[in-house]
């Protein structure tokens, strides 16, 4: 299994990201667009959202975008840069894109937007397994 169709299967078997309400925007070999909505109970004490949601968005379309060549790949170290608070009913997007696929590990820099709006960033390291996706 390669390409669009794995990221499909993912989001399937992921009640977490399911119960965001993440969904999948466009999707290609080693490319993944997705976006989600903020809702009431992902706001923080300061009624912003939780910096979680948006690492959470962004995470969701590093793996999936990484996962798209086939072989079953895992995070080994991310992190992120809040740049702007997010709001209730606020839209956001997060686009990951892997271009090459050389060795075993795999290096991105993720995207997250409100609109054109740049709200975060977020880094990522993925490692490749040689497990096939069925």
């Amino acid at each position: 299994m390669k390409g669009e169709k794995i990221p499909h299967k993912m989001l399937s078997q992921d009640a977490y990201s399911t119960w965001l309400g993440i969904e999948i925007l466009e999707c290609e070999i080693g490319r993944c667009k997705v976006g989600m909505t903020i809702r009431k109970e992902m706001l923080n004490s300061m009624n912003k959202a939780h910096g979680g949601i948006s690492y959470s968005l962004a995470d969701t379309a590093f793996g999936f975008a990484a996962n798209t060549h086939g072989k079953y790949a895992v995070s080994i170290e991310t992190s992120i840069n809040h740049i702007e608070a997010l709001n209730e009913g606020d839209y956001i997007t997060a686009e990951s894109v892997i271009e090459s696929v050389k060795n075993r590990l795999g290096f991105n820099i993720i995207e997250v937007k409100r609109g054109e709006e740049l709200v975060a960033l977020f880094k990522g390291v993925v490692y490749r397994t040689q497990k096939d996706w069925q």
